[in-house]
């Protein structure tokens, strides 16, 4: 430990290596922090979680039969099938699958119509597979759309895993709220296509349902009495041509209940081949009743073909309309793509409305206010999703982190009486960040997707505060009493506590770097292990290079000492 001792006390006499170190550790911290905008190092709540199974939602335009969603389905089972790692595939049309986790956060369980489906997949054991689930649909994902998306123009086609943290419908969601729904329509639809062509999301959609031309059939009460037939008649040959109905009961003794004997005409004769209104008139004029007199009565002359418009599905929250719009980020975090789709937005509703920025640093700093130019209609689009569950923790671990920072601070000031000790050892606590950072960037090259710095990250960085902390009183408590009771010159002194002090620090940071070891390869707490190694090893050098040039810096540790020489009756009094 001499010479360690001498390289030391070199430096606290040489005032350009003072300076030399000084100048490093602070480039080296603004470096750390520009690797954030930089984006060599990326923020995420949490990473992707591995999983046994995922799921794949289709969404055929609101209208489309359920045998278009089919033949979607279809398409993309065909190409799961192609997987060795898949075991089993379950398709379920018109509805979604059994609620698990993942469909009652996303509202799974609210599919109830022929436009939508749910392909459940079951993958090999996690622990056997060489590629994660997130991974796998990652990959897949483009391949399935180009092969699917065309059979029905309009479709989307989600990938959806179970969520590795917080319960949230997307990564990205953007609430379009507003009064004039049409208006909040025409937003969201321009928004969707700018979240399409941000780089970094996928999976957009529109949670509303599109407006499209239907017929409504209505029985002519009047014609029906006319030719002698009854409105239950024609009732019963409506539901009878396109949807079926219960017709007669079985009973069984192998069933406590009656079993409805259910008749339906074969899918040939209730389908329609074209949308055009003639070929539904054509297929009511083939449909015939007979009457009381036993005359064959036309369907079509008894019938009232009106053409309206859909009645899309309405959601509101907090009282207010609105309609969400979600994305899902690519193994990317939310923030970049959220800033870029944001950017776009802005420039792109300006031509029509004024927009104004959140004002303030709250979790709804993202959001736009837009006011119609022309009718002064006012809208809001407000981020939510993971991306505001992120910032919301993110906020929370901040404060907490602070708290953390006040708190050691005042117990040091009590402890030292000095408030200069006491900002020395919070400042090389808080520049334990460099490792952490620096640590995750290193951590992306070993690693086949991106390690994100994630909110467990941000915990080990708040448990490094007390353990580089501890580094530092080390050091002070150490040169104080080499000081004070040996005699020793303040340089000398912190040379020797430094020197002295390294062994025990040194084996502190061994144990919790061996112990966070096993943390960093877990896929979600990697970040805290990560953080507690690297943070550990550059607190170990700032304690042992920076910390001592602090403290030779300041006067709060040079101490005087009276010496008190008592002969007879002579008295002197030395300093």
């Amino acid at each position: 430990m001499k010479k360690l001792e001498n390289f030391i006390h070199t430096i606290l006499d040489d005032k350009k290596k003072k300076t030399m170190v000084i100048v490093i550790t602070a480039i080296s911290f603004f470096a750390s922090l520009l690797m954030f905008p930089s984006q060599m190092v990326l923020a995420k709540m949490l990473p992707g979680k591995s999983d046994n199974t995922f799921s794949v939602y289709v969404d055929t335009p609101s209208g489309s039969s359920i045998e278009q969603t089919k033949a979607v389905s279809e398409c993309v089972v065909d190409w799961l099938k192609k997987e060795q790692e898949v075991m089993h595939i379950e398709l379920f049309l018109g509805q979604g699958i059994p609620l698990d986790y993942a469909g009652l956060v996303k509202g799974a369980g609210m599919k109830r119509t022929e436009n939508v489906a749910e392909i459940s997949v079951n993958l090999t054991d996690k622990h056997h597979r060489k590629e994660p689930s997130y991974l796998m649909t990652q990959r897949l994902r483009p391949i399935i759309n180009e092969a699917c998306l065309p059979i029905v123009k309009g479709t989307s086609l989600k990938f959806v895993e179970q969520p590795a943290g917080p319960p949230t419908l997307a990564s990205i969601v953007v609430e379009v709220h507003g009064h004039n729904l049409e208006q909040i329509r025409e937003i969201s639809y321009k928004t969707s296509s700018i979240l399409a062509k941000t780089e970094g999301l996928v999976d957009v959609d529109v949670m509303t349902d599109e407006i499209y031309k239907k017929y409504e059939l209505i029985p002519d009460k009047e014609k029906i009495a006319r030719s002698g037939l009854s409105v239950e008649q024609v009732n019963n040959i409506l539901y009878l041509a396109f949807e079926g109905m219960v017709i007669a009961h079985k009973n069984s003794k192998d069933s406590s209940d009656q079993i409805p004997i259910f008749l339906v005409l074969d899918k040939e004769s209730k389908s329609l081949h074209s949308e055009d209104e003639s070929v539904l008139h054509s297929k009511l004029s083939s449909l015939n009743l007979m009457n009381m007199e036993g005359m064959l009565v036309p369907l079509s002359e008894v019938v009232v073909l009106r053409a309206v418009d859909s009645s899309p599905m309405i959601m509101h929250k907090n009282l207010d309309r609105m309609i969400n719009v979600v994305a899902e980020t690519d193994m990317v975090s939310q923030v970049y793509p959220l800033l870029d789709a944001r950017e776009e937005m802005i420039t792109y509703f300006s031509d029509k409305y004024e927009v104004e920025k959140e004002v303030g640093m709250s979790t709804y700093m993202f959001d736009l206010h837009l006011t119609d130019k022309k009718t002064g209609e006012k809208f809001l689009l407000r981020w939510d999703g993971e991306m505001k569950v992120t910032l919301d923790t993110f906020r929370d671990l901040g404060g907490a982190f602070i708290s953390a920072l006040v708190l050691i601070f005042l117990l040091l000031v009590v402890y030292y009486q000095s408030f200069v000790l006491s900002g020395i050892i919070l400042l090389g606590s808080f520049l334990s960040l460099i490792g952490v950072i620096v640590g995750h960037w290193v951590a992306n090259w070993f690693t086949t997707d991106t390690f994100f710095l994630t909110a467990t990250s941000l915990i080990g960085f708040i448990a490094l505060m007390g353990i580089s902390s501890r580094n530092s009183l080390l050091l002070i408590d150490f040169a104080k009493s080499l000081m004070e009771y040996k005699g020793m010159k303040k340089r000398r002194a912190i040379a020797v506590a430094t020197a002295t002090r390294a062994k025990p620090i040194a084996l502190t940071a061994v144990a919790i770097i061996l112990g966070s070891a096993l943390l960093a390869s877990d896929p979600v707490f990697g970040g805290l292990g990560v953080a507690l190694i690297s943070g550990t090893i550059a607190a170990v050098f700032v304690s042992l290079l920076f910390v001592p040039i602090l403290m030779d810096n300041t006067k709060a540790m040079d101490f005087e000492k009276l010496h008190i020489d008592i002969t007879h009756k002579n008295i002197s009094i030395t300093r």
